[in-house]
């Protein structure tokens, strides 16, 4: 099998951080959070890596953040693009959302051959025991299975909340180890009486403060790009119909929809390493901060790439 592949997915719009997340500096020497995390990965072995982006802040991504990195490692773009659907389908009028995650990631899949992966948010920082873990997960794949063999990182979903607003978690359920199901909850907050979830905007589910949680951090073999294409058809079919100009393919709905089918098996890892991201701009100060302590505890050089001779 070839050499494990890191996919960023990086081709968000960052409506609620009212910006360009991915390239918003947070280190001393303007490095962002996706700096930190290719250093991360090529400490773990990761050589390659794919950034999914759309085509017009390919020149920003090439300035901000690849040619510094470029001697280090070897990246790639791939461009997402809205009129990437498949044969027969007409484009909603309106629609101004790309079209989720979980196109973004078969938009890479697609160019990595035989390749297993793993795929990360450009604007989450994840630590480096998660890198190490899903990397040794990738180079440890059988050539053949009768299941899809999939791993995800989990975090406790106190620890990927914010002050500042809500954000959009996969719940997940677990026996033994292995993911049985992924429940995916847009809107979760915290709230005066702990952290709840909405669907209406009115009613107010609890969730346990350690409740595990996905932060699309997860590792594939080559084959789940197959089943990537075959959920992208099931999408437009089923759900576009439903709500044109926002419905997304999110990821873990992929994950979940292989599991429930019987068709994959999920290993779930877990991190010591404290999650770190930025979904709206009052979340940037503390990761700043907690990137320093990082950094003078000698977790990080600083800056992380310096130019070679």
């Amino acid at each position: 099998m070839e050499e494990p592949v890191l996919v960023i997915l990086a081709a968000g719009m960052g409506s609620r951080y009212g910006g360009l997340k991915q390239i918003d500096p947070v280190g001393a020497y303007g490095e962002k959070i996706i700096d930190y995390s290719l250093f991360d990965a090529l400490r773990a072995g990761f050589k390659r890596a794919v950034f999914i982006i759309k085509e017009e802040l390919a020149e920003e991504f090439e300035e901000s953040v690849f040619k510094r990195v470029r001697p280090y490692m070897e990246i790639e773009t791939v461009f997402q693009r809205m009129d990437d659907v498949p044969a027969g389908v007409v484009i909603p009028e309106n629609r101004v959302k790309p079209w989720g995650t979980g196109h973004a990631a078969l938009t890479a899949a697609r160019t990595l051959g035989d390749a297993p992966f793993c795929v990360i948010n450009a604007d989450d920082f994840y630590g480096r025991e998660a890198y190490q873990k899903i990397y040794t997960f990738l180079k440890t794949l059988p050539a053949q299975t009768e299941k899809i063999s999939c791993a995800m990182v989990g975090y406790q979903l106190q620890n990927t909340v914010t002050e500042h607003g809500s954000v959009s978690r996969g719940v997940c359920q677990m026996r033994a180890g292995q993911l049985k199901s992924i429940t995916e909850r847009t809107r979760i907050e915290k709230r005066e009486d702990g952290i709840a979830y909405t669907e209406d905007g009115e009613t107010w589910v609890p969730l346990p403060e350690n409740a595990t949680v996905s932060m699309n951090f997860w590792g594939f073999p080559p084959t789940f790009t197959r089943a990537l294409e075959r959920d992208f058809v099931r999408f437009f079919r089923e759900d576009v119909p439903k709500n044109p100009e926002k419905a997304e393919l999110y990821l873990p709905f992929v994950v979940d929809g292989l599991l429930q089918g019987d068709q994959a098996e999920v290993l779930v890892l877990t991190s010591t390493d404290k999650w770190y991201g930025v979904t709206y701009q009052e979340d940037k100060q503390s990761v700043k901060t907690a990137l320093q302590e990082l950094t003078a505890a000698g977790r990080y050089p600083s800056p992380l790439w310096p130019e070679k001779k």
